[in-house]
C-alpha cells in the first residue's frame, strides 16, 4: 500500500512492518500504540522503525492512518480516571486544611 508519511511516499505491507519491527524491544507507551503480534509498540517508535526518519519528522496521525489501513490495532491514549482520595491521602488533605497552630 502507498502512503505519505511526512511528504515522503512509502510502499508498505503488512509483512513488511511485522518485519522491521522483529526483534525490536517496545519502548514503554505514554501515548497512542500499536499491536503488533503481541506486543505494544509507540506509534511513534514504529514509524521511526519503519520510515527510518526521526520521530520528530512525523506526525502519529500519519502513522495511525497508515497501520490501521495495513490492518493493525491501533489503540488511542487511555483517558485517566478520576481518582478518589483514599486513606493517607485523606489525611493530607485535612492536614492541609487545618489552620496551623504554633
Amino acid at each position: 500500500m502507498r502512503c505519505v508519511i511526512a511528504r515522503f511516499p512509502f510502499e508498505l505491507t503488512k509483512g513488511g512492518v511485522l518485519e522491521s519491527m522483529k526483534g525490536i524491544k517496545p519502548e514503554p507507551v505514554t501515548g497512542a500504540s500499536l499491536i503488533i503480534g503481541r506486543r505494544h509498540y509507540p506509534v511513534k517508535q514504529v514509524g521511526q522503525v519503519v520510515t527510518r526518519q526521526d520521530r520528530r519528522d512525523f506526525s502519529a496521525a500519519e502513522v495511525l492512518r497508515a497501520m490501521t489501513r495495513l490492518g493493525f490495532t491501533c489503540r488511542a491514549l487511555p483517558k485517566t480516571a478520576p481518582v478518589g482520595m483514599t486513606g493517607s491521602l485523606q489525611h493530607a488533605a485535612a492536614l492541609l486544611d487545618t489552620p496551623e497552630t504554633v
